[in-house]
């Protein structure tokens, strides 16, 4: 949970870092910056969904190697 805590307040400060870039400035005036924070937040996401699902998977290996 830490984890993903330091996660979302790292990419909260990039993104307020962001805001003074001028190429930010550029996307955020013709309404692209939202899919790139989509398809960043897709993407951040997925790899947690994965990371989960392998932490699972090597639970159940653990698992079966005790019995």
């Amino acid at each position: 949970m830490n984890a993903l805590l330091s996660i979302i307040l790292i990419f909260f400060s990039l993104i307020s870092q962001a805001q003074t870039i001028e190429m930010a400035d550029t996307m955020r005036s013709e309404g692209k910056i939202y899919v790139v924070i989509a398809v960043v937040l897709t993407i951040l996401i997925g790899l947690i969904i994965y990371l989960v699902s392998i932490d699972r998977k090597l639970g159940q290996l653990e698992k079966e190697l005790k019995n």
